[in-house]
């Protein structure tokens, strides 16, 4: 079963988190808690489920075992497969945020939206220097 493109955020996070080293199960699901800022929480199920899937797909293959206080814990590390697929990922998002981000900063300040809304600027966090649109009159 070949891996879908786009990856769904899930698949993308826990790519993410074994870019950097290998990890256990409870590492993986501290570090996407963190990736995310906290809006995923991946359950067990949900992540042995989908490390199942990814090392079947050859993207992820486990590293080790070892037993810590009685439990086994079983480490899992990206492939150059795993690697590969995380990188072209990345990439189609960093186009399609540029993409989005050239659209916002093009509509001039001022100007009328479709439902006849005025829009104001707005300012991308990290680009103080070029301000885009936001609907006036609304919540920031």
């Amino acid at each position: 079963m070949a891996t879908p493109t786009p990856l769904r955020e899930p698949t993308f996070l826990i790519l993410t988190a074994l870019a950097r080293e290998s990890m256990h199960g409870y590492g993986i699901v501290s570090d996407v808690a963190a990736l995310s800022g906290g809006r995923l929480a991946l359950r067990p199920g949900t992540l042995y489920g989908a490390l199942d899937r990814l090392t079947d797909e050859g993207l992820v293959e486990r590293d080790r075992e070892e037993v810590v206080e009685g439990r086994l814990r079983r480490y899992y590390r990206l492939t150059e497969a795993g690697r590969s697929v995380l990188t072209a990922e990345t990439e189609r998002l960093r186009r399609n945020v540029e993409a989005a981000t050239q659209r916002l900063r093009a509509r001039p300040a001022g100007t009328r939206t479709a439902d006849g809304t005025s829009r104001g600027p707005l300012t991308i966090p990290g680009t103080a220097a070029r301000p885009i649109l936001r609907p006036t009159g609304g919540p920031a």
